[in-house]
């Protein structure tokens, strides 16, 4: 059964950084995609980062140049690093994976399997 685990969440104050894990299980991690998304209260569920099987990444717009993606197919574990944290970064944070070759989409709708969310909260 293919399960996805997120861990890492929690309150941070503006400018500080956290790493979100994304532990997976059930399925053929190294072939698959990874994708991070956030939503906030009131608002769609948004793509924030992906990577692909290979090692290509997407990076939304907002968190260019702060978030850090990465994978370490070993453990089955896909990261996510926030640094420059700022307060509209708050929401819950999902994973999500699908089994694909090649070149992927950071969008939900092109992700099956999710997992329970993790919460950021940037406040001071």
């Amino acid at each position: 059964q293919l399960q996805l685990v997120e861990s890492g969440g929690g309150l941070v104050q503006p400018g500080g950084s956290l790493r979100l894990s994304c532990a997976g299980s059930g399925f053929t991690f190294d072939y698959s995609a990874i994708g991070w998304f956030r939503q906030a209260p009131g608002k769609e569920r948004e793509g924030v980062s992906c990577i692909s099987n290979g090692g290509s990444t997407i990076y939304a717009d907002s968190v260019k140049g702060r978030f850090t993606i990465s994978r370490d197919n070993a453990k089955n574990t896909v990261y996510l690093q926030m640094n420059s944290l700022k307060p509209e970064d708050t929401a819950v944070y999902y994973c999500a994976a699908r089994v694909l070759f090649g070149q992927i989409k950071c969008v939900p709708s092109w992700f099956g399997s999710w997992g329970q969310g993790t919460q950021v909260v940037v406040s001071s």
